[in-house]
C-alpha cells in the first residue's frame, strides 16, 4: 500500500527574549513530538520581533539563543528544517502580495494588535498592524497543513485561513488552507503573578514567568511566590485559576492527571504543592539547560544549522512565491 503523504508542520517563536516554560510547554515540547511522523519546518521569527524596538546586539544574540533552545528542547535538524526567518526573503515578499488581499477591517479587529498597541502606545507602527499578514505568509509559503501554536494565536490562524481562501477564490487554487493545532494540555500557561494573564517573557514582573534558563533557586523562589487563593485544597475550579495553572504546569512536567494530582496533595497545603511544582519544573529544565550551554559554546555549529535550514526553506519558498507571482500577473524573467 502506498504510504500516506506526511503532513507539513510549520511554527516559530520570536527571539525577543529568553523563552519561558509557557513557550516550551505550550509550543516547542509539542513540536518535538511531531518530528517522527511529519515534515516539520521550524523558524526563528526575527522579522516579527522588530515590531517592538529591539537593541540590535541583543536581537542577534537572542537569535542564536532561540535556535540553541530549539535544539536543546529536542528539535532535531536531521528530522526538521530549522532556519531564521530573515534568511528567507520570500517571507517579506509574499507578505506584500497577501497584504493586498487582506482587508483593513480584518486587521483592525485583531485582539493582539489592540493589546500590544495599548502596551506600546509610543510605537504603534504599521508592522505591528500588518503582523498577521506576515504570519500568514510564513505559514502559506510552505504548504502548511498544521500550525502548532498556543490558543492566543488562534485568531492569527483564522485570518491566515481567510487570506488563503480569498486568494484561492480570486486566482485559483494556490495555497493549502492550514489548520491550527492546539494541544489539550499546557496549551496556555498563565502568569504565576496574575493567573488571568498568559505567561509572557516580556512581563515587567519577573515573578510572573519562569525562563527556560532560570537556575533552580530562581525557579523554586518564583513558584513559592505564585498566586493561589485563600483556600488550601489543590483542585481545579472556578475562582482557583492560580491553583489550576500550577496543576497544568505540574501535569506537563510529570504526566500526571488532575485526579492524580488532587489525590497526591489531598490534606496538604499549598506550600507543599508549590514546592513539588517547582522541583518538577527545575528537574525538567536541568538537561535542557545543560545542552543549551554546550550549543552556545559552538556558534559555528549553530551557523551551520542556520545555513542548511535556510537553503532548504528557500528552495520551497521560492517555488511557492514564483507560483503566486504568475497567478497575480507579474512578468517573470
Amino acid at each position: 500500500m502506498e504510504n500516506e503523504k506526511k503532513k507539513r508542520i510549520f511554527s516559530g517563536v520570536q527571539p525577543s527574549g529568553i523563552l519561558t516554560i509557557g513557550n516550551y510547554l505550550g509550543a516547542i515540547k509539542n513540536w518535538v513530538d511531531f518530528q517522527d511522523e511529519n515534515d516539520c519546518i521550524f523558524c526563528v521569527v526575527d522579522l516579527h520581533a522588530i515590531t517592538v524596538h529591539q537593541v540590535p546586539a541583543d536581537l542577534r544574540r537572542r537569535t542564536y539563543e532561540t535556535l540553541a533552545i530549539y535544539l536543546a528542547c529536542g528539535i532535531d535538524p536531521a528530522k526538521s528544517t530549522i532556519f531564521v526567518q530573515s534568511h528567507v526573503p520570500a517571507h517579506a515578499e509574499l507578505a506584500w502580495v497577501l497584504g493586498c488581499s487582506t482587508m483593513f477591517g480584518e486587521l483592525s479587529r485583531m485582539t493582539q494588535f489592540k493589546d500590544k498597541s495599548a502596551r506600546n502606545a509610543g510605537n504603534v507602527n504599521a508592522g505591528l498592524f500588518t503582523y498577521p499578514v506576515l504570519m500568514a505568509a510564513d505559514i502559506l509559503l510552505y504548504g502548511t497543513d498544521l500550525v502548532p501554536v498556543g490558543k492566543d494565536q488562534q485568531q492569527h490562524i483564522e485570518i491566515a485561513r481567510d487570506i488563503a481562501i480569498r486568494f484561492n477564490q480570486t486566482y485559483s487554487d494556490t495555497f493549502v488552507v492550514p489548520e491550527g493545532f492546539f494541544p489539550k494540555s499546557g496549551a496556555k500557561i498563565m502568569s504565576l503573578a496574575d493567573p488571568t494573564k498568559k505567561m509572557s517573557k516580556s512581563d515587567a514582573n519577573q515573578n510572573g514567568f519562569i525562563s527556560l534558563l532560570d537556575d533552580r533557586d530562581t525557579v523554586m523562589r518564583k513558584f513559592r511566590r505564585a498566586v493561589t487563593d485563600s483556600e488550601t485544597e489543590v483542585r481545579r475550579a472556578p475562582g482557583k485559576e492560580g491553583v489550576g495553572n500550577l496543576m497544568t504546569i505540574y501535569s506537563c512536567f510529570t504526566g500526571k492527571t488532575d485526579a492524580e494530582i488532587e489525590e497526591e496533595f489531598r490534606g496538604l497545603g499549598y506550600g507543599e504543592f508549590k514546592e513539588a511544582v517547582g522541583a518538577a519544573a527545575a528537574d525538567g529544565l536541568a538537561p535542557l539547560q545543560a545542552r543549551f550551554k554546550e550549543l552556545m559554546a559552538d556558534k559555528s555549529y549553530l551557523e551551520g544549522i542556520m545555513k542548511e535550514g535556510a537553503e532548504h526553506a528557500n528552495h520551497i519558498a521560492r517555488k511557492t512565491l514564483s507560483k503566486v507571482y504568475r497567478k497575480v500577473g507579474f512578468v517573470g524573467l
